[in-house]
């Protein structure tokens, strides 16, 4: 990638998106999508509070924002939290070859299906991420089990 930006601002544009669903009352999760230059090209949080919908996790808000698009295979998907099953599922869909995760001490997604599928993860541990979903944890607990299916 030779975009001017990097994994810091891409986690930081996320951690927006995320810090933006809290705002609204939802759950603090935000994603971005970067293209093979480097360039976020579209970002996304949770939206399931807001909406109504079960579906609109922050990455599956963010692809959809993303639309149509012949390139995914060149981008990289950039969450403050560790994919779930069903968004680890769309990155394999539309063959995604990298995702760059926030945090997973809080909660560990899909990572070994994803890796099995040859996408290359990274973790961050970013403080940010971790904060916002402790106090997601502790402030919402039947919130947090809400979202993971609990």
């Amino acid at each position: 990638m030779t975009g001017s930006t990097g994994p810091e601002s891409w986690i930081t544009a996320a951690v927006e998106q995320a810090e933006l669903s809290w705002s609204d009352g939802g759950i603090p999760i935000g994603a971005v999508l970067v293209d093979g230059r480097g360039d976020i090209v579209a970002r996304g949080h949770n939206e399931r509070v807001q909406s109504g919908d079960p579906i609109l996790h922050a990455e599956m808000a963010c692809l959809r924002n993303a639309g149509r698009r012949r390139d995914w295979s060149s981008c990289t998907l950039v969450s403050t939290l560790s994919p779930c099953p069903m968004c680890s599922g769309a990155a394999v869909l539309y063959r995604i070859p990298r995702v760059i995760i926030g945090e997973n001490k809080t909660f560990t997604g899909a990572e070994g299906w994803m890796r099995e599928n040859g996408i290359e993860l990274t973790v961050l541990d970013d403080s940010r991420c971790i904060e916002l979903m402790e106090r997601l944890q502790r402030e919402k607990p039947d919130l947090w089990a809400e979202d993971i299916g609990q």
